[in-house]
């Protein structure tokens, strides 16, 4: 055996050693491939690509969409609107519900607490719309409203003063926040087991791995689905163009849509030619935030289409100065597809159902109730 041993070191002494050769052909790799002037950069951007942002270009110059009047009627199609208050008042039937029986067996009822940083007017209608949805199904709603210029330490103190308050089962950090701040940061304050907005990493872990079950699942992309499997849609198999890929709708919609098996195209700002893409899709689900980006052009006859964008578009004439118009040019799209939310009355309210919802998920959760 000894013999062996060192018969086999003799020949591996004797066999020449390529690490030259290897580090000149690395050597010629990285020149040829990296361009950045970092190692730092280039760990982090080589494999797991360049953290650009989504900024959509406006529309290229096309007629605007028509008003109501002038749009002609196709009678052989008769689309479907799918009325999101509906929805949304099924959903809060069954929460108003179960949270009477918390009430009546255990004594307590479901908590929800929103961090408000800033002044934003769109922020503040927002946080106004769930705390009055909170109220009318029973549920305990509490508002930490901050200053824009407010340090990130005390957002996060706020935060934990809410992780450790056991009568709080949610926690919400109101979208978006002011630029000096660090939105991860902030985000992964929140308890794993309070964030019913569901953008923790291990909630977004588990989505995305179908053989785990994440707490919470994020309430736009929740209510997506919702919308689509109460209508009757049947995902399997589907071919479903989801436009824009955020962590808040477009992500965790695309895991979402995967769980369900329909076959997924994502749509983002980089995307080339994203109308011929759309034009294939059975179902066009739209988050963007870009008023009137898809047209009735870029969809195929018999299209179903989901509207997240909620857009205000200024208007001297109507009672805010503003109104809300989505990312798909509706009275364009009435010609063509079979089914279509409205913007406002689709995605919005189921969303908050869904918040309402999640909500009372993590108080059975406290309270043994599951």
């Amino acid at each position: 055996m000894r013999a062996l041993v060192s018969r086999i070191n003799r020949e591996l002494a004797a066999t020449p050693r390529p690490s030259l050769a290897l580090k000149s052909l690395g050597s010629r790799f990285s020149h040829h491939h990296h361009d950045s002037p970092t190692k730092k950069e280039k760990k982090s951007s080589y494999i797991l690509g360049p953290d650009l942002p989504d900024i959509w270009s406006p529309p290229r110059s096309t007629p605007p969409c028509p008003p109501p009047s002038q749009t002609p009627v196709d009678f052989e199609l008769i689309p479907t609107i799918i009325d999101g208050k509906s929805i949304a008042d099924e959903i809060r039937s069954g929460i108003v519900k179960e949270v009477y029986q918390m009430k009546e067996s255990i004594s307590k009822v479901p908590g929800l607490a929103v961090v408000l940083v800033g002044q934003r007017r769109d922020s503040q209608t927002y946080v106004r719309h769930k705390i009055k949805a909170c109220q009318e199904v029973g549920i305990r709603s509490l508002t930490a409203e901050l200053p824009d210029d407010c340090p990130e330490d005390e957002v996060v103190n706020t935060v934990s003063s809410f992780n450790e308050d056991p009568s709080i089962h949610g926690i919400l950090v109101q979208l978006p926040l002011p630029q000096h701040m660090n939105e991860e940061k902030l985000l992964n304050a929140v308890s794993l087991e309070k964030d019913v907005d569901g953008f923790h990493p291990l909630n977004m872990g588990n989505l995305a791995l179908r053989d785990r079950e994440p707490l919470f699942i994020p309430c736009a992309a929740k209510a997506c689905i919702e919308l689509l499997l109460r209508s009757g849609v049947d995902l399997k198999g589907k071919n479903v163009a989801v436009i824009g890929r955020s962590k808040v709708v477009g992500l965790p919609l695309s895991l979402l849509l995967q769980r369900h098996h329909a076959t997924v195209s994502i749509i983002h700002a980089f995307t080339k030619n994203p109308e011929d893409i759309t034009r294939g899709a059975d179902i066009v689900i739209s988050a963007a935030g870009v008023a009137n980006l898809v047209r009735g052009s870029w969809l195929k006859k018999g299209t179903i289409v989901i509207d997240v964008g909620t857009n205000p578009i200024e208007d001297p004439s109507s009672e805010h100065g503003y109104y809300l118009s989505g990312d798909v040019c509706y009275e364009e799209a009435l010609q063509v597809v079979s089914a279509i939310t409205p913007v406002p009355g689709g995605v919005g309210p189921v969303t908050i159902a869904v918040l309402l919802s999640n909500t009372l998920d993590s108080a059975k959760r406290a309270y043994g109730l599951s």
